[in-house]
């Protein structure tokens, strides 16, 4: 291959890469994989700011430091110290920014680019959040939940603040 081929194909593997697609080597060509979930579609969104002591658990694994450009699961907790707060940016466009003292869990996340269809399942177990819907609040409003120790919010595409104490 010459420098032009190199750098046409580096291109289309960023671009798939962008949407997702994971790439996968066959011969001396390259091919995008279908069939099963990409990286990105495995991944809710991303923690685009922290302040402080915030940690991520995923799963069953121990608490860690979250760091600007981590990835959020569609099933993670994000727990924020003493004046300390992180912002989450999820795939749909959602904006998650999340107070001192706070303890969120994303119980459920998913979100199709193509259909724009989707849901997510957000609680607050305490602390404060602020949410701006994206494209799931948008398109299909009843498929965004908030939950609290005490209530349920349904989100019809907006922006809000929920704040809830630590004791039921």
């Amino acid at each position: 291959m010459n420098k032009n081929s190199n750098q046409v194909l580096r291109g289309l593997v960023l671009a798939l890469a962008g949407v997702g697609a994971p790439i996968i080597h066959v011969g001396n060509a390259l091919a995008a994989e279908t069939s099963k979930p990409s990286a990105a579609e495995e991944r809710a969104g991303i923690v685009k700011s922290v302040r402080g002591d915030v940690q991520l658990l995923s799963g069953s694994a121990k608490a860690r430091a979250a760091l600007a450009g981590d990835a959020m699961a569609p099933i993670d907790r994000l727990q924020t110290g003493a004046d300390s707060g992180a912002s989450v940016v999820l795939r749909d466009g959602t904006t998650l920014v999340v107070g001192p003292s706070s303890r969120l869990d994303l119980k459920q996340f998913h979100f199709d680019s193509t259909t724009q269809d989707g849901g997510m399942v957000v609680s607050l177990l305490r602390g404060t959040l602020r949410m701006v819907t994206g494209l799931i609040g948008k398109t299909h409003p009843d498929a965004v939940r908030v939950e609290t120790q005490s209530a349920v919010i349904g989100i019809r595409g907006t922006d809000f603040i929920v704040e809830t104490d630590s004791q039921p």
